[in-house]
């Protein structure tokens, strides 16, 4: 698909989300600030289907906007499963630091699904990648269409760093920005093409469009560069390679941070949010606290690993 084509869909996607909100404010709001990047563009430059539309924002304020008005939604949907949106001071008093992120907080589990049974999240398979979000590896999020049964464009799946929607909408709430800004937080440059909703312009740097071409996966810096390690499985399962040098760069920033600390681990591990490392996270605190240790027991972090996965 070439860039008109492109702009003429994701414009037609956004319309098509935008007539699902019923507050004017809000639809405004997703209008003039929205950035569609990641998989979805190279998934329209290549002709294959996209699996979702990851979308930010190019200002805090919009974040906030959009995120408060479906975390209300999902709320009003779903009283059982209550989930807390924080940001700022209320954030940095939750967690004990203000990064300028907005995340979402769910009481005990770490993610709300909306088809949790009694009581139990459904355990998603991180060995099933071929769903995974481009940016916060999301592999939960099933192929949906217009034509399901439920309301078009409701929230699905919170985590949090992420509100996802039916019919393949995915806001993230973790990074907003302009589009360079954004992609400051990309591993790969392959998903740095990008389309700006305000002025319907898209962005194919070309080094990107060259690693799409040849299915090259080139690291050009990230700040979670653990996250970035696990997220080339599911590339390479599609196709994609890797040469050494590139992993050498990964772990070469993987070695400036302290995955003992398990904040660090936890901030590490969030952009491949799956059930299994919510649970190893929560064990690994539960663990320090009851023996007092002020660091990650590598050991039972590994036993803990091989009953997990």
């Amino acid at each position: 698909m070439n860039s008109k084509n492109i702009k003429r869909h994701l414009g037609n996607k956004l319309r098509d989300w935008m007539e699902s909100i019923d507050d004017e404010n809000v639809k405004a709001v997703v209008k003039e600030n929205t950035i569609i990047t990641g998989g979805a563009l190279v998934s329209l430059l290549t002709g294959e289907t996209v699996h979702d539309y990851d979308v930010y924002f190019r200002t805090k304020d919009a974040c906030i906007a959009v995120a408060k008005y479906y975390v209300d939604k999902w709320n009003d949907m779903h009283k059982d499963k209550p989930v807390t949106l924080m940001w700022g001071k209320e954030l940095a008093k939750a967690t004990g630091s203000d990064n300028g992120s907005v995340k979402c907080f769910v009481r005990s589990k770490g993610i709300a699904d909306e088809d949790e049974v009694e009581g139990n999240s459904v355990s998603y398979n991180f060995d099933s990648t071929a769903e995974e979000d481009e940016a916060v590896g999301m592999e939960h999020e099933q192929e949906e269409t217009d034509s399901d049964s439920k309301e078009k464009y409701r929230p699905r799946f919170i985590t949090s760093n992420a509100i996802s929607l039916s019919n393949k909408i995915q806001i993230v709430t973790r990074f907003y920005g302009e589009v360079e800004e954004i992609h400051k937080n990309y591993d790969f440059v392959h998903c740095t093409c990008a389309w700006s909703s305000w002025d319907n312009e898209v962005f194919l740097p070309p080094k990107a469009l060259e690693c799409i071409i040849n299915k090259e996966l080139y690291y050009v810096g990230s700040k979670y560069p653990l996250c970035s390690i696990i997220r080339t499985r599911k590339y390479i399962e599609r196709g994609y390679h890797i040469n050494a040098g590139q992993y050498v760069k990964m772990c070469m920033q993987l070695n400036e941070l302290d995955l003992k600390d398990v904040k660090v681990l936890e901030e590490q591990l969030t952009g491949v949010d799956t059930t299994y490392f919510q649970m190893m996270v929560e064990a690994l605190q539960k663990h320090m606290e009851e023996t007092g240790d002020s660091k990650v027991d590598t050991m039972y972090a590994m036993e803990l690993i091989n009953k997990l996965f």
